[in-house]
């Protein structure tokens, strides 16, 4: 019911980007994903719906067609199958949400 940010170790999962898994269940998760500056999300697609808030910094996303400046305090969505991508301008960190839960990011 609880996870404590201190207590989770992070992830590398592409150069210059750290995932933390955060509280999850089956339906939903959410995870904080830390960016230096230049390092990239690379483009990719899943079936899981995601919205992605921006905690700190600022980030150009491209989702499906459209790409986009986000500041922190801005949010984004991912519909399901959408390929998208991200590039950190100023370094930050993500908080993403996936419906359901990302089991992959388990292994």
């Amino acid at each position: 019911m609880f996870v404590y940010n201190s207590d989770v170790s992070g992830a590398a999962c592409e150069p210059g980007v750290t995932r933390k898994i955060l509280c999850y269940s089956d339906k939903l998760m959410m995870c904080e994903i830390s960016f230096e500056k230049g390092a990239k999300g690379n483009f990719h697609s899943h079936e899981h719906l995601q919205i992605t808030y921006i905690a700190e910094g600022s980030f150009e996303f491209t989702i499906g067609d459209e790409t986009k400046i986000v500041y922190k305090g801005d949010s984004v969505y991912m519909p399901s199958n959408v390929r998208h991508g991200v590039t950190c301008l100023e370094a930050g960190k993500l908080v993403d949400v996936f419906n359901p839960m990302r089991g992959d990011f388990l292994k």
